[in-house]
């Protein structure tokens, strides 16, 4: 009588986008996931799912990992990067009021103008980018800090010559940029974001903000078509390899911080006149601090260079002591600009060897864009990281000469041995619970919240509840982490509940769909959001724990075993994290009359 009327109540389980339940065949299995469906459903959603759209997905990805992305804005207090020629600050202006013609201007520390000319070929700082213009001027910086995450914001100017011309395009006052891209940081997990404009845009404008990626949450259908049009979905610029020094950003002399170039003290006044100072501060990180990159469509486009870039130790024991240095273009090309020395590998692949004399080709044009200035007693400036110099005041022990360079060059260009004490650069994805991420489930329970009623039959519905913290970070709003929370049927038990068995075999649970023993029944609920944040709403910015609940119902004269686990997205290609640690609790349900 009693399966017949289960039988009558049956309505096929559902698997969408926004969770999954998995069920057998039997009435009692598929009145089971009808019912949690029905109870539980608006909370069974993974997390940044809402869209297929490579940029919306992207964006719903970092916005669930640093929290709400702010708007680009490269005029409201930006920082405008400086330019440098034989030691003075270089700017672009009219001839005169009523000229159509434009002319550098070159201005000592007092701000007297020193020189005119209509020509600009090389600068003091050349960038080391290599593929924007060398001396290009009038670029912009916008730094934002929200607890431990910043975001950088870049509008570079430049030009498919890489080559800087006396026109109104490089004027301070000319909005047209032709480089947009952002980065994200959190300081504490080392994970970092990377997003650039479209290179189907020729000329962008920052006279308007632009849209984060995903908009300002999942209802923003607006902002977040506006993006789908602004940002790069093929990722064609591979930031990881230069911003990969653990840091957000890359130390070098073109950004012109005080710390960076301008060591002699003769030049202090150059240095705090024409510098960004300590606008974007140090970031001291160890080799061995986590450093991750966030973005399924970025890890995916970049998978193989991600898997392979190493950090490594400097033989000689002198630049890594104070550098985080990787077989990357940070260090490869960085490590030789800084101490204007030539790459070096005793590799005899065919294929590093091109690589190398494309990257001495790169170097050789970057330094045919250096003043002789720069190069010279008088200046001083390079290379950058000279004997003698002085770096935040702590005066350097000394240079590697040219077999210690050759040694670590070595190493940059992944030909080295032991010696260079290669290791992987990016971490793997710290799961919840575990000795990264800190954060636990606690206060699991079950208890009888109610009864349904079918034809004269009471079936009782149990609810589980617990508290959880997604604190890694310590961003407000973080959403990367979801509960699968395992369901054991078995007749009940007499005397005390024992959790050892299930204690045992609940991971392997987790990772079955449904699975029969003998009279015991076992489903899996995954994707269990905390109460209140439903499928496709915004997360809580409050801090603290949040409360989690699952409503099952169940049979009289029978046991129920819950399991709960914590998972972490992690937006790239590892898929999901799953805690190490194992919470269960069992609770009798009694036939008793209703």
């Amino acid at each position: 009588m009693l399966v017949v009327l289960l039988f009558m109540a049956v309505v096929v389980a559902r698997s969408d986008a926004r969770g999954e339940l998995y069920g057998g065949t039997s009435a009692f299995e598929q009145f089971f996931v009808d019912l949690v469906n029905r109870w539980n459903g608006d909370f069974l959603w993974a997390p940044a799912s809402m869209s297929n759209n490579t940029i919306t997905r992207f964006g719903d990805e970092a916005r669930a990992v640093f929290g709400q992305i702010p708007e680009g804005d490269c005029e409201n207090d930006a920082r405008t990067i400086p330019m440098q020629v034989e030691g003075n600050v270089v700017d672009l202006a009219r001839s005169s009021l009523d000229s159509e013609t434009f002319e550098f201007q070159y201005r000592d520390t007092q701000g007297t103008i020193v020189k005119r000319t209509r020509f600009l070929a090389q600068c003091d700082k050349p960038s080391l980018a290599g593929d924007v213009s060398y001396c290009g001027l009038n670029s912009r910086l916008k730094r934002v800090v929200k607890g431990n995450v910043e975001w950088l914001f870049l509008c570079r100017k430049s030009q498919p010559s890489l080559e800087v011309e006396a026109s109104a395009y490089w004027s301070s006052y000319n909005p047209q940029f032709a480089r947009y891209g952002v980065i994200g940081f959190n300081r504490q997990t080392g994970e970092i974001v990377y997003f650039d404009g479209t290179k189907e845009v020729q000329q962008f404008d920052w006279s308007r903000k632009f849209p984060p990626p995903g908009g300002n949450g999942y209802a923003d259908a607006h902002t977040r078509a506006r993006a789908e049009k602004l940002y790069d979905p093929q990722f064609r610029v591979p930031c990881s390899s230069c911003h990969d020094n653990k840091s957000p950003y890359a130390i070098s002399p073109n950004i012109s911080m005080s710390r960076v170039g301008y060591g002699v003290s003769k030049h202090n006044l150059q240095r705090d006149a024409f510098s960004l100072g300590e606008y974007l501060p140090r970031h001291p990180r160890s080799e061995d601090a986590p450093f991750r990159v966030i973005g399924t469509g970025y890890t995916a486009t970049y998978k193989l260079e991600l898997q392979r870039a190493r950090t490594l130790r400097d033989p000689s024991g002198i630049c890594t002591d104070c550098h985080t240095l990787t077989t990357q273009i940070s260090g490869q090309r960085f490590a030789s600009d800084a101490l204007s020395r030539e790459p070096y590998s005793s590799t005899t692949q065919w294929s590093t060897l091109l690589e190398l004399e494309a990257e001495r080709q790169k170097l050789k044009q970057i330094d045919l864009h250096r003043t002789d200035w720069a190069k010279s007693i008088e200046g001083g400036i390079h290379p950058w990281m000279p004997l003698g110099s002085t770096l935040n005041g702590a005066t350097q022990r000394e240079v590697p000469n040219l077999d210690q360079w050759r040694s670590l060059s070595d190493c940059l260009w992944g030909s080295g041995g032991d010696q260079c004490n290669y290791r992987p650069l990016y971490s793997a994805c710290p799961p919840p619970e575990g000795r990264e991420d800190r954060s636990m489930a606690t206060e699991l329970k079950l208890k009888t919240v109610g009864t349904v009623h079918l034809g004269g039959v009471s079936i009782s519905r149990i609810r589980a509840s617990w508290k959880y913290a997604n604190d890694y970070g310590q961003v407000p709003g973080r959403d990367d982490v979801r509960f699968d929370v395992t369901v054991a049927e078995t007749k009940r038990l007499s005397g005390e509940i024992d959790h050892s068995e299930n204690r045992q075999t609940q991971r392997e649970h987790v990772r079955s769909q449904l699975g029969f023993a003998g009279s015991e029944r076992k489903w899996v609920v995954r994707n269990l959001s905390y109460f209140g944040h439903t499928a496709f709403s915004e997360p809580s910015q409050t801090a603290g724990s949040h409360d989690y609940a699952l409503d099952i119902p169940a049979q009289c004269g029978r046991t129920y075993t819950i399991g709960i686990v914590a998972k972490r997205f992690c937006f790239d290609q590892s898929g999901t994290a799953t805690s190490p640690r194992d919470h269960t609790a069992s609770i009798n349900v009694d036939c008793k009359a209703h």
